[in-house]
């Protein structure tokens, strides 16, 4: 694609449903994800004449207008290292002709961006070139480990998506190691969250009533003085809505370098305790097609997070 004149892009069936930043972040190869951030907040890039939002999304027949757009780079992506390679490919516990769910491990973003070049899905698209529609169906904290979906095709993703947008039928769990002794008899929490975006592009979220519904249920798993191993239903999808609803209730997950407590997470760290102590545990997803059969996946803690459980038994 030659990035150096202005480029009309009619949008086709393979494009349609795509947010238009991922959209243009899989076009313009080579070209920085601040630099088409940059571009859509200055309207540069135009969609039937008009501005457009990174989040819309594409419909068949759109025209996109893309400036000129100058770019130190090569062109050519960066290459994933044959560590992660063969992390990913071996972390797959689910793979279906639609869909492929893997045990995400901590430490590893889902995508490149914010100092990251390469993700999850950037390296998936080079672990499987043959598969030309990838995409991620939903996100994960780069400290968060466990059930992460992959769609491989279209319909797969929008069908997905659109359970999880609708919080019809699609069940997520996670398990949690939070400070304190959580109280048994509080199975709910329900509060509101407010999402702000700070000037460096860190996403934060904080409990406000000008916020979007959120709701959790909760279920105590193991205790011991020091410490709560939790199981957690989000019934609601809010930026960090696990993370900042354990944080206003007094308990934050271990290890939460943004919600936590510092000092207590300082003094683990010295213990070999160095992750976020958040793990997405299981999928229950339904039929997405009469006469499919619903998909339940289930993902093991890593070594880290299992001992961290250990301590509390």
């Amino acid at each position: 694609m030659d990035n150096s004149i202005v480029q009309f892009i009619e949008i086709d069936e393979s494009a349609a449903g795509q947010r238009v930043d991922n959209f243009l972040v899989k076009i313009l190869k080579g070209v920085p994800k601040s630099r088409i951030y940059r571009l859509l907040r200055k309207g540069e890039v135009r969609r039937n004449k008009g501005r457009v939002k990174a989040s819309a999304k594409l419909e068949i027949g759109d025209i996109l207008r893309l400036p000129p757009i100058r770019t130190s780079d090569s062109g050519e992506p960066e290459s994933a290292g044959d560590w992660l390679l063969k992390t990913l490919d071996r972390s797959i516990i689910f793979e279906d002709n639609r869909l492929i769910i893997i045990n995400k491990p901590a430490g590893i973003a889902v995508h490149g961006g914010s100092g990251v070049s390469i993700g999850v899905i950037e390296a998936f698209r080079q672990l499987r070139p043959e598969q030309k529609s990838l995409e991620l169906i939903h996100r994960l904290d780069r400290d968060t480990s466990g059930c992460l979906m992959i769609a491989k095709k279209r319909s797969c993703l929008r069908s997905i998506q659109s359970m999880l947008a609708r919080k019809e039928h699609l069940e997520k769990y996670y398990m949690a190691v939070v400070h304190g002794k959580w109280p048994g008899r509080k199975q709910h929490v329900d509060l509101p969250l407010l999402k702000n975006t700070l000037k460096s592009g860190e996403r934060v979220s904080t409990v406000s009533s000008e916020g979007k519904s959120a709701l959790t249920r909760v279920k105590v798993i193991d205790q011991s003085a020091e410490f709560s191993l939790l199981s957690l239903q989000p019934i609601t999808g809010r930026t960090h809505q696990l993370r900042v609803h354990c944080q206003h209730t007094g308990y934050p997950i271990v290890g939460d370098e943004k919600y936590g407590f510092e000092a207590r997470d300082a003094a683990l760290r010295k213990s070999g305790f160095r992750r976020l102590m958040l793990h997405a545990s299981k999928l229950v997803i339904p039929p997405l097609e009469p006469g499919d059969k619903s998909v339940r996946v289930e993902a093991t803690p890593g070594d880290e997070f299992l001992k961290m459980v250990e301590q509390i038994k």
